[in-house]
């Protein structure tokens, strides 16, 4: 029941479904009351907010901070496990296997894969839990689509329970003790995945996948006209925001370097 509190909670605080909420207030108050100007101006805030994050240089000026606390893992340090947290995902056999990871989960498994090649030996390991009324686990849908792309069964490790961050840092645990393992997710999500891994006594050596932030040239048009994608990049940002103030309110005490 908290789990599913969390989530519904945390979606409404996000930018797309809470500015709407606001645009409808602003419209209620234009149609069904006399405060016709508190309604233009609630109205016309909103709109503008969501105009701006909708913008790349505003959304990824949000994302970018989070996104570049850890750089692309290109240490020579050997590791016995390559943990990829889990993502999103459906399951469809008649699709092509990497259709079925959804978002985020392909690049994060993607970047697993590349660096389980530079660490002969190691093993893979993937989490997630499966979603409701869903047969299959995000982890045996991740273990599938490795197969896929070249990895044998046996280098693989599957870790279904978890449902959260916060589970699979437990789960994980459980698994590597106390060796050496590169933990590959998002590069928006790391910084507080990794704070829940320390939280378990680990020392999780940080591999960051899927940036979105773009630093690079772009064309002019794709600066000035609003779009889903950009969107999404100021939806990323304030959903790890929204987790990290969750985290410090719910484990105040422990912070990167105090384990």
């Amino acid at each position: 029941m908290l789990f599913t509190l969390k989530k519904a909670i945390g979606g409404l605080l996000l930018p797309l479904p809470l500015l709407l909420l606001i645009m409808a207030s602003g419209l209620f108050l234009l149609w069904f009351s006399r405060w016709q100007k508190t309604g233009k101006i609630i109205l016309s805030s909103a709109w503008l907010i969501l105009l701006l994050i909708s913008l790349q240089p505003v959304a990824d000026s949000l994302l970018a901070p989070v996104e570049n606390r850890y750089a692309t893992w290109q240490d020579k340090q050997k590791a016995d496990y390559i943990v990829v947290l889990g993502g999103g995902y459906t399951w469809n056999p008649q699709w092509a296997p990497g259709s079925n990871m959804i978002g985020n989960s392909l690049p994060r498994l993607v970047e697993g894969i590349r660096l389980w090649r530079e660490n002969p030996g190691s093993k893979m390991i993937f989490t997630g839990g499966a979603a409701q009324n869903n047969p299959v686990s995000s982890a045996e849908v991740t273990a599938r689509v490795a197969q896929s792309l070249g990895v044998p069964r046996e280098e693989i490790i599957t870790l279904d329970k978890p449902r959260d961050t916060s589970q699979e840092a437990v789960e994980v645990a459980k698994v590597v003790g106390s060796r050496p393992f590169l933990l590959v997710t998002s590069a928006s999500h790391l910084p507080r995945a990794m704070i829940f891994f320390q939280q378990q006594g680990l020392h999780p050596l940080p591999a960051p996948a899927n940036q979105l932030a773009i630093a690079s040239p772009l064309n002019i048009w794709e600066k000035v006209m609003p779009s889903s994608l950009w969107l999404g990049h100021s939806e990323r940002a304030i959903y790890e925001s929204l987790g990290r103030l969750w985290q410090k309110i719910t484990a105040p005490s422990l912070e990167p370097g105090q384990q």
